[in-house]
C-alpha cells in the first residue's frame, strides 16, 4: 500500500491568544502526522507564540501578514490583549484588511486545506474560487454554537425571532432536548451589544460566524463527546455539516514571552507561603472587563471571605478602581497583580484550590485540566 499523501494545511486564527494558542496546538498535532503547516498571523503575534518543538520545526512555517493601520487602533496593537474591549471592532476592521494579502498567499502557496476561525466572513468565497477545502474550527463549545442560531441562513440574514436581550434568557426553541443554556439578563444585554448586533467593524459577530459556517466543508469544535455529545450532533443537524470533536487541546506550558521568568519567581514565592489548596485564583480573561460596581462588589466579597487569594487584575487605559484602602486591608492574605501573569503556572501550583473566572471556554478547559472546577 502506498504511503498516505502528505498535505499542506494552513491555519488562520482570530487575533486573540485564547484562539491562537489552541490553533497552534492543533498545528503541532497535524505536523506530528507529517503534514506541512502554514500558521498565519501578524508579525507581533508570531513573535509571541511558543517555540516550535525542534522535531516539528521543518514542517511548520510561520507566515507573517502585516496588520493594516486602522483609525482608533493603537500602534502595535495586534491582539485583543493589547487593547480595551471597546476597541475590538477596530481590530476586526484591521483583520478584515488581511483579505488581500491572504488571497495572494493562497495563490502562491496552494494549501490543500485551511482551518480558520469565526471572524473572516469574506474567506469562504475565496476558498471556493481557488478550490481549497475549508474547516471552521470553533473555540466555542457546541452549546454556544447551538444557542446562537437555528441555521446558517438565520445567522447571516438576521432571521432570528429573538430581537431583545430578554429573548436570550431562555433556551431557544430549536434545542430538542432538556437544556438550561441561556443568558442571565445582564449577560444577555452585554452579549446583545457586543456580539449579536452590528458593531463598529460593520458586521455582527453572529453574521461572521454564520458566514464561515455556511462556507466551510467541516465544522471542527474544541470539545469532546463526554462533555456535549447532544449539542455536537445538534450543530451538525442545524447547519447540515459534518462535525468533528477535536478534543480539548489541554494547554501546553505557554504563558507569554520569556521576560516573565522573574515575574513568576516573585509570584511563586508568595504562593509557596500559602497552605496547600487554600488560595482562590481570580482572573477574567484577556477581554472581559468589570464595571466599577462589579469590581467594587467583588473586592469587598473577597475581603469579607477571609480566604487567601491571588487576583490577576490587569490595568487598562480606562481602568476602574479598587475600593479605597482595599489592598492595604488584605495585605499578606491577598495579592492584586496588575500586569500579565503566567496563568498556567499559577493554576498548576499546589496552593491554588479554586478558580473564580468569567467562564470563558478557554478558562473552563484550563480549570478542568488543573481540576479546579
Amino acid at each position: 500500500m502506498s504511503e498516505a499523501k502528505k498535505l499542506h494545511v494552513a491555519l488562520f486564527p482570530w487575533l486573540a491568544f485564547g484562539h491562537m494558542i489552541p490553533f497552534f496546538e492543533l498545528a503541532k498535532l497535524i505536523a506530528q502526522r507529517g503534514h506541512k503547516i502554514s500558521f498565519i498571523s501578524t508579525p507581533r503575534n508570531i513573535q509571541r507564540l511558543p517555540k516550535i518543538p525542534p522535531n516539528l520545526a521543518p514542517l511548520i512555517n510561520l507566515v507573517s501578514l502585516p496588520l493594516p493601520t486602522v483609525e482608533h487602533l493603537p500602534q502595535n496593537a495586534e491582539a485583543t490583549t493589547d487593547i480595551p474591549s471597546h476597541k475590538t471592532p477596530y481590530l476586526k476592521i484591521a483583520f478584515d484588511g488581511l483579505q488581500g494579502p491572504l488571497h495572494q498567499f493562497f495563490q502562491t502557496s496552494t494549501p490543500d486545506w485551511i482551518i480558520y476561525d469565526f471572524a473572516p466572513h469574506w474567506l469562504p468565497p475565496i476558498l471556493a474560487n481557488l478550490g481549497i477545502s475549508g474547516v471552521f474550527f470553533s473555540m466555542y463549545g457546541a452549546w454556544t454554537l447551538s444557542f446562537l442560531g437555528s441555521s446558517t441562513s438565520a445567522m447571516i440574514n438576521r432571521e432570528d425571532s429573538r430581537t431583545r436581550p430578554e429573548d436570550f434568557t431562555v433556551p431557544p426553541e430549536w434545542i430538542p432536548f432538556p437544556s438550561k443554556i441561556a443568558f442571565g439578563l445582564h449577560e444577555a444585554k452585554r452579549a446583545f451589544g457586543d456580539h449579536i448586533e452590528v458593531n463598529n467593524s460593520g458586521f455582527s459577530d453572529v453574521f461572521r460566524l454564520g458566514s464561515v459556517i455556511g462556507g466551510c466543508n467541516v465544522i471542527a469544535i474544541r470539545n469532546c463527546n463526554e462533555l456535549e455529545s447532544n449539542f455536537s450532533r445538534l450543530v451538525g443537524e442545524l447547519h447540515c455539516k459534518p462535525v468533528v470533536p477535536i478534543g480539548l487541546l489541554p494547554p501546553a506550558d505557554f504563558d507569554g514571552s520569556s521576560d516573565q521568568d522573574d515575574m513568576w519567581l516573585t509570584i511563586k514565592e508568595w504562593l509557596d507561603k500559602q497552605n496547600k489548596g487554600s488560595v482562590v485564583y481570580i482572573a477574567f480573561g484577556s477581554e472581559s472587563e468589570l464595571s466599577q460596581p462589579e469590581l467594587h462588589e467583588l473586592a469587598l466579597g473577597l475581603e469579607l471571605s477571609g480566604l487567601p487569594f491571588f487576583w490577576a487584575h490587569r490595568k487598562r487605559e480606562n481602568s476602574v478602581k479598587l475600593p479605597d484602602g482595599f489592598e492595604e486591608r488584605v495585605k499578606g492574605r491577598g495579592t492584586v497583580w496588575t500586569s500579565w501573569v503566567p496563568q498556567l503556572k499559577i493554576m498548576g501550583h499546589e496552593s491554588v484550590g479554586g478558580f473564580l473566572t468569567h467562564c470563558g471556554y478557554a478558562s473552563i478547559i484550563e480549570a478542568l485540566y488543573f481540576e479546579l472546577l
